[in-house]
């Protein structure tokens, strides 16, 4: 991989229905993300945050997403910084932060080298559109837009449309999903291995199919990383927790078997949420993942 990262955090949790993802950038950073990148021999950058300023809460439902321009606005910036790290040959890892981010990382990725495959590691799919989403919230839609489903919204003059490759789009270790979800899945053919999956073949096994349906050879895949696909009881510090998630050694092996391949040109880590931790402790954890997917491994 790239010699340097593009540490790019997003202050912002518009998205989601809990406040405190904003804080995600600053709490990584008083984890030790920066030194324990320095650490693995890699030299660092680090990007001014993207910071978006609090609203007050709207009502939202089926039809009527929430924040929609304070948003939008935040994902080409998003999208500006991480093509920036891209035509500079840097390594980006874009921290957060709520997940709507992913539309903006992923337009950012495909105004270089268009659309991509994914690795989409989350408890949710978020291929909610504002007409099927119970909320209203956009991190719940991240990867209909970036899978080009919602232009209305992200404009193609901005965020690239389709940014991501169906085909090569693979979830790893989802268990809740909408009914609109699943259908969108089956319809689209995205490739997914959910919690059940993973307790019938193993996380090894998972990940070498993942790796080799969204890869293309060295620099092909991005990886979005929902620190709620971990188990409430190992990241309590999240907005949409769910019961009976990755344990602590899956989520490492996951990152250090991608860092192994060889696939993945970019990062993004989101829904780290410090109002709702507990000392730290879903930082911290975030910290080590970052590191594993930056090629930290046990020897």
């Amino acid at each position: 991989m790239n010699k340097t990262v593009s540490v790019i955090g997003v202050s912002m949790d518009l998205g989601a229905s809990r406040s405190g993802a904003r804080l995600g950038p600053e709490m990584l950073r008083m984890a030790g993300l920066i030194s324990r990148i320095k650490a693995l021999g890699l030299q660092v950058r680090e990007c001014a945050d993207i910071v978006v300023a609090p609203e007050d809460s709207v009502d939202g439902g089926p039809g009527r997403p929430k924040h929609v321009q304070a948003i939008v606005n935040a994902s080409s910036a998003i999208a500006d910084a991480v093509e920036a790290a891209l035509r500079t040959d840097t390594f980006p890892v874009v921290v957060g932060g709520d997940h709507s981010m992913a539309a903006g990382v992923m337009a950012g990725i495909a105004r270089v080298l268009g659309p991509q495959g994914i690795i989409w590691i989350d408890a949710h799919a978020d291929l909610n559109t504002p007409d099927s989403s119970p909320t209203g919230n956009l991190h719940g839609m991240s990867m209909a837009a970036a899978l080009g489903e919602m232009q209305d919204i992200f404009a193609p003059g901005v965020f690239p449309s389709p940014a991501a490759d169906a085909k090569r789009c693979v979830f790893i270790g989802l268990r809740e999903l909408d009914p609109a979800e699943k259908r969108r899945i089956h319809d689209l053919g995205i490739a997914c291995f959910t919690m059940s999956d993973i307790d019938r073949i193993g996380m090894g096994r998972a990940l070498e199919k993942a790796i080799a349906i969204a890869g293309h050879g060295p620099g092909s895949v991005h990886v979005s990383y929902d620190i709620d696909s971990l188990d409430p009881s190992l990241a309590p510090g999240t907005g949409t927790p769910v019961r009976g998630g990755l344990t602590y050694r899956e989520a490492h092996l996951a990152m250090e078997m991608i860092a192994k391949s060889g696939v993945a040109h970019s990062l993004e880590l989101a829904e780290v949420n410090p109002l709702l931790d507990t000392h730290n402790k879903t930082a911290r954890l975030a910290a080590e993942l970052i590191c594993s997917l930056l090629g930290k491994a046990i020897i």
